[in-house]
């Protein structure tokens, strides 16, 4: 059979109105504000973190005696590798900046709820395959945090019942953090941004299926929209320029600033660094770990942390979303982002009696705003009832005046 008598063709027309329908007459809520560009920036940081990786790829050897000195090579004798490896790492850090005030932007305008509560499920897996996928691209560099790194925090597996040391064994390849380890580490480093990005695609298609939420938590069906383009996309086009802003001023001039000085070190298995602490983001995570004194205990609470996010669709009944008309519930949430900021804090001093106490504190505040949301939301309730009903008599007393 002459296969080529049938060629195949493209159906140009279904494509380009898949772009206008998602990219340009996309129906906007009219008064969403720059809070909703962090989603449209998360997707052009993993853009960034995409290309700069495979650049990165071609010269990055996984090899425990020549890891850290590809690393070098890239930065000294590539050209441009400086600029590239100062892209990839600090992107790592732009990107989990952006997709935490996505998150919290989400908690605050209660973004989870009915009808969007599969697209926040669809974001939470999105943020645990990049907790993974930064993890083990911090170990890549083969520093000295690297390596002791990888090492205490595969070493929590252990704590699993019947199943962890095998878990521990499997993610080694071996007996110990070794060339195995770097080689896995790597292979799924690599596989990990093009998971996030087919779950972004789905993601968005959740988003578009639904429909964009907004500050006043109004129903899509009642809510003033516009097309997308030309009024959404100058707000987000001004975003991006500040976000290139932020990130070249960082890599440029302070691109060390959120790295750490003992992993400019080449792995040694023999000196054990005064202070093991993974990056920055991981940081309140690892806090919530430290101040459980049980090893399985600050697995699971650690876990439990990030866990706890998709619990949040089941567990709220509030009829009013946003935050901007639950008064209570605003009082908890701003308690709760300095909280995260004091865990990230704790979480990078030393191992003390004052700051795991601290960081228990921390740790009992995160999980008691899971908790108790039922009541904040009847006190809400509560709350804005009685200013209905105080309203309504105050009218009906001025209409009998």
């Amino acid at each position: 059979m002459n296969l080529t008598k049938y060629p195949i063709r493209w159906n140009t027309n279904s494509l380009f109105s898949i772009l206008n329908n998602h990219l340009i007459d996309y129906p906007t809520p009219v008064n969403i504000s720059y809070f909703w560009s962090f989603g449209f920036l998360a997707g052009i940081s993993l853009v960034i973190q995409i290309v700069t990786g495979i650049f990165l790829a071609m010269h990055y050897c996984p090899n425990t005696e020549l890891a850290f000195i590809s690393v070098e090579h890239i930065m000294r004798d590539v050209q441009g590798g400086w600029f590239l490896r100062y892209l990839h790492a600090n992107g790592a850090s732009v990107f989990f900046i952006v997709v935490y005030c996505h998150i919290f932007r989400g908690l605050y305008y209660a973004s989870y709820q009915m009808p969007r509560h599969h697209l926040w499920y669809s974001g939470v897996t999105i943020f645990l395959l990049m907790m993974a996928s930064g993890f083990m691209g911090y170990v890549l560099p083969w520093g000295q945090m690297s390596f002791w790194g990888a090492t205490v925090i595969t070493n929590l597996f252990s704590a699993i019942p019947l199943v962890g040391n095998s878990i521990v064994l499997l993610l080694w390849g071996g007996f110990s953090v070794d060339n195995a380890t770097l080689n896995r580490f790597f292979s799924l480093h690599y596989l990990m941004p093009f998971l996030i990005a087919a779950l972004t695609c789905i993601h968005l298609n959740l988003l578009h299926e639904v429909g964009s939420s907004n500050p006043l938590g109004v129903d899509n069906s009642v809510a003033d929209k516009l097309a997308f383009h030309p009024y959404l996309s100058v707000k987000d086009t001004f975003a991006l320029i500040l976000y290139f802003m932020f990130f070249i001023l960082l890599v440029c001039f302070f691109p060390n600033y959120l790295g750490h000085p003992d992993n400019y070190i080449p792995a040694n298995s023999l000196v054990t660094p005064a202070h093991i602490v993974p990056e920055w983001y991981f940081l309140p995570f690892y806090a919530i770990l430290r101040s459980i004194p049980d090893k399985l205990g600050g697995v699971i609470a650690m876990v439990g942390a990030i866990l706890v996010l998709y619990t949040l669709p089941a567990c709220n009944y509030s009829s009013y979303r946003s935050s901007l008309f639950r008064p209570v519930y605003r009082y908890f949430f701003w308690f709760l982002f300095f909280d995260f900021i004091f865990l990230g804090w704790i979480g990078q001093q030393p191992v003390k009696e004052i700051y795991v106490f601290l960081g228990q504190l921390g740790t009992f505040y995160y999980f008691l705003f899971f908790i108790i949301r039922p009541l904040i939301n009847f006190f809400d309730y509560r709350i804005i009832y009685n200013q209905t009903q105080q309203k309504i008599e105050d009218e009906y007393i001025n209409s009998i005046k």
